[in-house]
């Protein structure tokens, strides 16, 4: 079982915790904790993803800096999420890669995309600075669209199914075939609904200071409905496209623009939102993982609706293939970067919340138990 400073660190803070127990109706996390007598790196990677980062227990703890236990759980679980970015990746390297230096490695992918798709333009034969009356399909055609992100979905996809599967095998879940969903259920619920941005006490998160707040509750939710919009007008616009003969590009009152505009529309304020509360949070008790995949991913959301609202409106001017270039580059980073940051996270968080659900209702702990003490 693997052994790195940030394991040690999130086992010593979670040892001093389960001693306290001051902080026990805080969150899920010191309820879990309080099933177990020891923590290996399986338990604190368990835990680390139960934890939403809201706050309340650094800003309620007697043993934060600068006592001399130095206790500071939510950076302890922000950076071991950040680890496991790395550690549940497929391929590992790719994990790794955007862990560590996530904002460049986006911002530069966006420029080597975009670079991409407007040389595949330009060498396809099509005039790049035109008018053209097929909008952005008269600059790169749907076969070559449709081709180049179906592939790159399908090792998301693959890379994305790897990489969850890990992480469910180390929670010691069943197969999904075989759970008890309606004992799970709960924990969907709490994934869903946020449950634990409301600072365990119903008021919201001790974030971006001590004052409790139901905006970065609120702001996660734009965020997850403006994605899952977007993803409904795709979803759509395929359907109408393949199974009903009507291709793009569709008028303002149709179902895949409205549903893409809304959903714009929250992946700006939203994002903007989240990291404006990032920006002004306390730096103690948030970690050091705004480096990483946190404020990329909030930053490549940001960009793919800017750049998908700014295309809608200039899709009839010479500025099309400029515009479609840009937005395929983020778009198609944001696809990559999926399995390996805050996306995949969701479902490590997922996952650990229906781990939680099954032991809070066993009152038995199943994480990082071997085998021999199951039995026992």
């Amino acid at each position: 079982m693997r052994s790195t400073d940030k394991t040690t660190e999130a086992a010593r803070v979670m040892s001093i915790c389960n001693a306290c127990r001051y902080c026990e109706g805080h969150c899920a996390v010191f309820q879990a904790m309080e099933l177990r007598l020891e923590f290996n790196a399986d338990t604190v990677d368990y835990l680390s993803n139960l934890c939403h980062n809201c706050g309340a227990c650094y800003h309620n703890c007697q043993y934060a800096p600068p006592h001399e236990f130095a206790l500071n759980v939510p950076a302890a679980m922000a950076e071991l999420r950040q680890e496991n970015y790395g550690v549940y990746a497929w391929p590992g390297f790719m994990g790794k890669l955007f862990a560590n230096n996530g904002l460049w490695v986006s911002a530069l992918s966006i420029v080597v995309i975009a670079v991409f798709f407007a040389a595949t333009a330009i060498l396809s034969g099509a005039d790049f600075f035109a008018v053209h009356e097929n909008a952005f399909y008269g600059v790169i055609s749907h076969n070559v669209l449709a081709g180049t992100f179906g592939a790159v979905g399908l090792f998301v996809l693959i890379a994305l199914g790897a990489s969850v599967t890990k992480f469910w095998k180390t929670m010691r879940l069943p197969g999904p075939f075989v759970l008890d969903y309606g004992r799970v259920l709960q924990g969907v619920k709490d994934a869903l609904s946020l449950k634990y941005l409301d600072g365990g006490n119903g008021q919201g998160c001790s974030y971006p200071d001590d004052k409790p707040s139901m905006a970065r509750r609120w702001f996660h939710q734009m965020t997850f409905w403006g994605f899952m919009l977007c993803f409904a007008a795709t979803s759509v616009g395929t359907v109408m496209h393949y199974g009903f003969n009507l291709p793009a590009p569709y008028g303002y009152v149709s179902l895949p623009k409205l549903f893409g505009i809304l959903g714009g529309i929250g992946l700006i304020v939203g994002p903007i939102g989240l990291l404006a509360l990032k920006a002004k949070a306390d730096p103690a008790p948030k970690g050091k993982s705004n480096k990483g995949m946190d404020v990329s991913f909030l930053f490549l959301l940001l960009m793919t609706s800017v750049t998908g609202l700014a295309l809608m409106l200039v899709k009839e001017t010479a500025f099309v293939g400029v515009a479609l270039s840009i937005h395929l580059g983020v778009v198609m980073t944001l696809f990559l970067s999926m399995p390996y940051g805050k996306f995949v996270h969701g479902f490590y968080r997922l996952v650990a919340l229906m781990v939680f659900a099954v032991e809070k209702n066993d009152h038995k702990a199943v994480v990082g138990v071997c085998e021999k003490k199951k039995a026992a």
